[in-house]
């Protein structure tokens, strides 16, 4: 009896550290692919990455010949905090923080053959220098200039 019951406690046991040490949830496919990107691993970014993903990894890599020692040394010392993971069927919106800033970031991942990758477009706050739901400021015309407005749009149906 003590050993069908120890037999039973190994295999719970066994089953939670198996689900637990599930590479293929969005969480930790999101951190190995921030932790490689934001590092300028590019290789290891691409193996957890969409194809389109890949090419556009593909021109960071082509670009970052030219990046000088340092920027690299300085790009291994960051780290990700994952702050909120969304999993809706096969897409995902993972939500993090870089530790070079106090900006919140989001990351796009689709499921596809029963697999987690990153799913970046060009117009993912990744690739833009301030948040992409902040619009620049206009800058102010000159004095004594005067400014133009935009006419009322008066066409509109009624």
């Amino acid at each position: 009896m003590k050993k069908a019951f120890s037999g039973i406690v190994a295999a719970i046991v066994l089953s939670l550290v198996l689900t637990a040490c599930n590479n293929n949830a969005p969480e930790p496919v999101a951190k190995k692919f921030l932790n490689s990107f934001w590092q300028m691993n590019y290789k290891e970014a691409k193996t957890v990455s969409t194809e389109a993903t890949k090419q556009l990894i593909e021109l960071l890599e082509t670009t970052s010949a030219r990046v000088p020692d340092s920027v690299f040394k300085k790009a291994k010392s960051i780290s990700i905090e994952i702050t909120k993971v969304e999993e809706n069927g096969d897409k995902a919106v993972v939500h993090y923080k870089k530790s070079d800033d106090n900006d919140s970031h989001v990351l796009n991942l689709v499921k596809q053959n029963d697999k987690w990758l990153a799913n970046l477009t060009k117009n993912d706050d990744i690739f833009q220098e301030e948040p992409a739901d902040e619009a620049p400021e206009a800058e102010p015309a000159p004095e004594g200039e005067p400014t133009q407005v935009a006419p009322a749009d008066t066409t509109s149906a009624k």
